[in-house]
């Protein structure tokens, strides 16, 4: 292999990362909470989001609103979302929610053994009651 063609090759790698970064490929960060209820709305049908708690990573968001249109839908119903390789996915719970300690924020065990447990990190559990309980306001 000589020079030239290492150098093309590298080259072309560098392209091609270039335009996956223009066309914003693969990236799935959560990065506020109107992107998150957004996200909700579009991945679990008839949810209609109200407020939401973000991780500061970006890596998760609690999303609380109601399934169902026209305001007929069953209140109380918060969606949660995690990143998954270069994805979001998205699951719905009913409160209370089972949180769980841990150091860098507060997390979430969804019941659910192969979505598994959600880290909201530099979120506290008192702001995840707070968003429970907001649930309850009409």
């Amino acid at each position: 292999m000589d020079w030239v063609q290492l150098g093309g090759s590298l080259l072309a790698v560098l392209g091609l990362a270039g335009v996956a970064r223009l066309l914003k490929l693969g990236e799935s960060r959560i990065g506020d909470a109107a992107t998150a209820k957004a996200m909700a709305e579009d991945m679990l049908v008839g949810f209609e989001a109200r407020t939401a708690i973000v991780g500061t990573d970006g890596n998760a968001a609690l999303v609380a609103g109601t399934f169902g249109s026209n305001g007929w839908g069953v209140p109380g119903t918060i969606a949660v979302l995690k990143r998954h390789g270069a994805k979001v996915a998205a699951r719905r719970l009913l409160p209370p929610l089972t949180l769980l300690p841990a150091v860098e924020g507060v997390e979430v065990d969804t019941g659910e053994r192969l979505f598994g447990r959600v880290l909201l990190f530099g979120v506290v559990d008192h702001d995840v009651r707070i968003l429970e309980a907001s649930l309850t306001r009409v």
